[in-house]
């Protein structure tokens, strides 16, 4: 993916902000919005949408710990703090930082307040306070921008695990997850009440016939689909859907994995019980 207009438009955003050697944040939206600059995002690609914001993301950041002027690297910051509010993306992709590169944020705010800068302290707070950053280990100069999306990636993954055990701790979801639907409504028993109650019915209305006109209602034993047949038909449609749900969310290795430990716990407490009746037995001899 080429992304080099797209942080050619960022160089000039920043080149125009610094070269009265500005400093003030109101200085960087009017720039902004004299060179109409949120339609950036008119150069977004139709997919890889993480991909896209991260390396602007990350091309702000360059500004911001490079060792160049003041007002340069708070204009990356600025800019870092526009590009993630006029994103056109719900939710907001976060901004992936490493520890490296907040650590020298966290100067350029000292650095500010020496100067008297007060809106850089403001605005560090708040996008503190906004949750905006995932804090990561790969640096701007020791990774490329795709594994920074890879790291994101394993992150969001480590996450919907975490977020899976806590959703089904001593819960009955996990119940639901993985049962067996034509079992669960005992569908063998079912189909066989179905059959039984379908040729009662065609019974009784053959039977009724001989006494009473049943045109209007023979149509109900002609209905060539028993309950049993609906039922079943829902059951399978559950265990194909359930075998999609298990390939998006990897979670029927979990449960396997989970049931293998259960069985490898119960087969240990079977040898313990096994080996003390045996001691004792021993020991009666």
């Amino acid at each position: 993916m080429d992304l080099s207009s797209c942080k050619l438009d960022i160089d000039e955003l920043i080149n125009e902000f610094a070269e009265g050697e500005s400093t003030a944040f109101r200085d960087m939206k009017r720039v902004w919005l004299s060179k109409r600059f949120s339609y950036i995002y008119e150069a977004r690609p139709p997919s890889n949408s993480s991909y896209f914001m991260q390396a602007l993301y990350a091309h702000a950041i360059g500004y911001i710990i490079c060792p160049t002027s003041l007002s340069r690297r708070l204009g990356g910051l600025y800019c870092l703090y526009c590009l993630y509010e006029t994103q056109p993306f719900k939710p907001p992709f976060k901004i992936y930082i490493s520890l490296g590169e907040l650590k020298k944020l966290k100067d350029l705010v000292v650095e500010a307040k020496e100067k008297d800068i007060k809106v850089v302290s403001v605005l560090v707070k708040r996008m503190l306070d906004m949750n905006i950053f995932l804090f990561g280990f790969v640096d701007i100069n020791e990774g490329s921008v795709a594994e920074r999306v890879n790291e994101l990636t394993d992150l969001q993954n480590a996450h919907i695990q975490v977020a899976y055990k806590k959703l089904l701790a001593n819960t009955r979801i996990e119940h639901f997850i993985h049962m067996d639907l034509g079992m669960e409504l005992d569908l063998d028993v079912l189909k066989k009440m179905s059959t039984e109650y379908t040729n009662a019915k065609s019974l009784a209305i053959k039977e009724g016939g001989e006494v009473v006109d049943v045109q209007n209602i023979k149509h109900i034993s002609e209905d060539k689909n028993t309950i049993g047949d609906i039922m079943e038909h829902i059951a399978e449609d559950w265990n194909v859907q359930k075998q999609v749900f298990y390939r998006q969310t990897g979670l029927n290795q979990h449960y396997s994995e989970v049931q293998q430990q259960q069985l490898e716990q119960q087969q240990e407490a079977a040898d313990e019980d096994y080996d003390k009746e045996l001691e004792y037995l021993l020991s009666e001899a």
